[in-house]
């Protein structure tokens, strides 16, 4: 039998970006992980770390999370390819453009600065590739995007240099309670005692949570996602989507463009590496999709496909709670296939849960689990990275 102060449970960007806060605060930290780091939803994501179209709830969270990524990788002593070269978003039809002045009008009203562009031709001086057939887009300069997989490795290795454990390849297959107090975990390696559990498992957090009769419900849908082989020919500089949220890409620093397609419902079960690759139909449609906004991607060669799972909440709002019905639990899930680029904030936030059992820069009453025994207004899914 083990003891740590804190049981991180999830080696994403959440749950390592958590151990790392709570390290540096002097907590001993141990992260559980039943694959490796960024396994799951980080290791998939198109890794954007945006504020436009976020729910009112998580603008302040992703303003200060873009101040955080500023100087993100001169803390972690590691490149982490961010760049910051903008949001695209457009409207392929007229009936998306309502849509799209809505970001801009939500975005403006919380203090971040958009426009919308109803000139096609300006839209394409932002990005040259995209099609003229489009009918607006709304362009949010200061977003941009990352490298998931140097950016959740970067925080666990930070994370290791501070004295915190990682244990992958282990399952935790229950929380382990006296009364209603969370008192550490059960494992595929044994039994871990602890001060607080994060619940940070993506996914997989609604069956841990269940037994304690807590309601997380979760939609779990798999997104497509290919990557081109690096390009000069072909250059995308922002990160760019549709109102429908169907397709989005980006280039990476080394100049592949990766691209993401339409979700659908996830049946299998467990996620594995043999089973998470995406559906001919999936990429039929999703190249279809994405020749239709980038012409010119036709001509440029895959060097990968893949796929991943996305944890959508009903109101596509994540979990941010010290759970009061349950002392020595906080949970932090449900990011709905956008918790990248909150990823440093949301790291904050649970370690100040953990330690002072508040964070009082946010109103975090919009991310309680309890919100979903009262009832949530539900939203669709239109904005992913």
């Amino acid at each position: 039998m083990s003891t740590a102060e804190v049981i991180v449970i999830g080696g994403g960007i959440t749950g390592c970006a958590t151990a790392y806060e709570l390290s540096r605060r002097g907590a001993k930290v141990t992260v559980i992980e039943r694959e490796a780091v960024h396994a799951m939803g980080s290791g998939w994501t198109l890794a954007g770390v945006r504020q436009s179209g976020r729910a009112a709830a998580e603008l302040p969270i992703a303003r200060e999370a873009v101040k955080r990524w500023a100087t993100l990788a001169d803390e972690l002593r590691a490149e982490l390819d961010y760049l910051r070269d903008g949001n695209l978003r457009l409207a392929l039809m007229p009936e998306h453009e309502a849509t799209i002045r809505k970001v801009v009008d939500d975005g403006n009203a919380a203090g971040v600065a958009m426009e919308y562009i109803s000139d096609v031709q300006a839209v394409r001086e932002i990005a040259p590739e995209v099609t003229d057939t489009i009918v607006g887009a709304c362009f949010c300069p200061t977003d941009g995007h990352a490298d998931n997989l140097k950016t959740v490795s970067a925080y666990a290795a930070a994370a290791q240099r501070l004295g915190t454990t990682f244990l992958t390849g282990v399952e935790v297959l229950n929380l382990i309670t006296d009364d209603d107090r969370v008192t550490g975990v059960a494992t595929s390696n044994g039994v871990y005692n602890a001060d607080t559990v994060v619940v940070a498992a993506g996914i997989y957090s609604p069956r841990l949570l269940e037994p304690l009769g807590l309601k997380l419900p979760l939609t779990v849908v798999h997104c497509p996602v290919a990557q081109t082989i690096p390009t000069t020919d072909f250059r995308l500089a922002p990160v760019l989507g549709v109102a429908t949220g169907a397709f989005a890409a980006r280039q990476t620093a080394g100049g592949g463009i990766r691209f993401i397609g339409a979700s659908i419902p996830w049946t299998l079960g467990q996620h594995s590496s043999a089973n998470v690759g995406m559906t001919v139909q999936q990429m039929d449609n999703m190249t279809r999709n994405a020749i239709a906004v980038l012409p010119r991607l036709a001509e440029l060669r895959i060097e990968r496909v893949w796929g991943g799972l996305i944890d959508d909440t009903p109101d596509n709002i994540p979990v941010l709670d010290a759970v009061a019905s349950h002392p020595g639990l906080v949970v932090g899930a449900g990011f709905s296939g956008h918790g990248f680029g909150i990823g440093p904030m949301s790291g904050e936030i649970l370690a100040n849960l953990v330690l002072d059992g508040r964070d009082d820069r946010f109103d975090l009453e919009p991310f309680r689990i309890q919100r979903f025994i009262d009832g949530v207004e539900e939203s669709s899914l239109e904005m992913l990275g």
